[in-house]
């Protein structure tokens, strides 16, 4: 989708409690990296849940590109797969619309090819940075053929005739180019080794593991995690039951808690430890979140969440906090503007680099709606309204960010004044029943 259509705007208004049971479309991450791996790995791999948003679909059309079979056959998605090492140069540039975390792992997985693959992708997209991905690529004999100014899209990537293996060492606390990596070590011969000093969501090397791959994970007396893939092994077809989005169960989660009188059931949620920052910030809060019927789904954790309206307090998020829950901060922030006090979150300077500058992005939308916040360099504190009075009425400019827009329609539905965002249509590259939805509960959006 490219996003050159009339802008849709939506309004949210205070609403009345709400209630009912929910089910939030699968995560993102896994949803992605399950049509990657199912596309190379040999054989059939079969795939329920699956995120149907425009990101994934794009990495779907992508693996399709270099030759992967990939059908939906009622509620299930079936891949035929090329085979580790096997992947076919496409005849076009791959075109990920938004999809950061679609286009970093697949120009891991391509970089070591003997080929030629152009990237290119929306206005959002274009505007973020990919060199984090193509430094340790370049490092590995892959070469930059073309790249627009500061290593963005459009860009064109030629892979060495026989790639080198790496030991490379994470900057910072991205699971996107730690995975990069990885992927790019299946290709590669011998040990691709990725250090990686503070640990970002996990799913790559679960998954990896699970199709097979010969990826081991060593962790130092110092937390330092050592993450092995030995190259050129072969990845055989799985069956995965993709749980639901953690990230996507924020939007429900938090405006049961701020709408008075709610009182709603999220089930299905991935609970990865490397996920669940935001749901213990906001127990942190005084939110009252009730983990039912915990269990484990294709070698994760799973369960359901009951949460009901709440009296937040503020707290000072800890920076070490960030990696597990860098997509939610958006509408931690909301739920932020009606705790008692003041909630500072630290260590944000990831959100500088997201779909938009995520930082600034909030902070503008927040003070557009009455609500006093500081902005730092990495930092965001929130001083909260409890009851939201006075707070709400204006609009608030999206950037294109699908995480901005869904954050403030669920501050319009504890807002005294209704609140309103300048597009929606993003909405649907990560979760688009979000609207039916919400309105399934009660929420009041149009």
């Amino acid at each position: 989708m490219k996003h050159t259509a009339e802008p849709r705007p939506a309004v949210a208004r205070r609403s009345e409690k709400l209630r009912g049971a929910a089910r939030v479309p699968g995560d993102k991450s896994i949803s992605h990296r399950s049509f990657m791996f199912g596309g190379l790995a040999s054989g059939e791999t079969r795939i329920t849940g699956l995120l149907e948003g425009e990101d994934v679909m794009r990495t779907g059309e992508a693996m399709k590109a270099m030759g992967a079979r990939i059908e939906k056959k009622g509620d299930m998605w079936i891949i035929s797969g090329v085979g580790n090492g096997a992947l076919l140069q496409p005849e076009a540039p791959l075109d990920f619309g938004n999809a950061g975390t679609g286009s970093r792992l697949t120009m891991g997985l391509v970089g070591p090819y003997d080929m030629e693959t152009t990237f290119i992708g929306d206005a959002s997209l274009s505007g973020r940075p990919m060199g984090r991905v193509l430094e340790p690529l370049r490092q590995m004999g892959v070469q930059v053929l073309k790249a627009a100014p500061g290593d963005r899209m459009p860009i064109t990537l030629r892979g060495p005739r026989h790639a080198a293996p790496i030991s490379y060492r994470v900057p910072m606390a991205s699971a996107q180019v730690k995975s990069a990596v990885l992927l790019a070590g299946l290709n590669t011969p011998g040990v691709t080794t990725v250090i990686e000093p503070v640990m970002t969501r996990d799913h790559t090397e679960k998954m990896l593991q699970g199709f097979g791959a010969n990826l081991t994970v060593e962790t130092d007396e110092q937390g330092v995690r050592h993450i092995f893939i030995e190259g050129q092994g072969k990845l055989t077809g799985q069956t995965i039951a993709v749980p639901g989005d953690p990230s996507s169960a924020g939007f429900p989660l938090v405006a049961a808690l701020i709408v008075p009188g709610s009182d709603i059931i999220i089930e299905n949620v991935l609970m990865n430890p490397t996920r669940t920052g935001l749901l213990i910030t906001l127990q942190e809060m005084g939110g009252d979140i009730e983990i039912l019927n915990p269990r484990n789904a294709g070698g994760e954790d799973v369960a359901d969440l009951r949460v009901r309206s709440s009296e937040l307090k503020g707290v000072a998020v800890p920076a070490s906090r960030a990696p597990s829950m860098i997509d939610e901060y958006p509408v931690l922030a909301v739920a932020a503007a009606f705790a008692e006090g003041e909630t500072l979150m630290q260590g944000l300077e990831e959100l500088r680099v997201k779909e938009s500058d995520r930082l600034a992005a909030v902070a503008r939308g927040l003070e557009a709606n009455g609500i006093d916040c500081t902005e730092g360099e990495a930092t965001l504190a929130v001083r909260g309204r409890p009851g939201g009075k006075g707070l709400g009425g204006g609009t608030v400019k999206t950037h294109l960010d699908h995480r901005i827009a869904m954050s403030f329609l669920i501050l319009g539905l504890a807002a005294e004044k209704p609140v309103t965002i300048d597009d929606a249509a993003m909405i649907a590259t990560s979760f688009p029943e979000f609207m039916g939805l919400m309105k399934g509960l009660g929420a009041e959006i149009e």
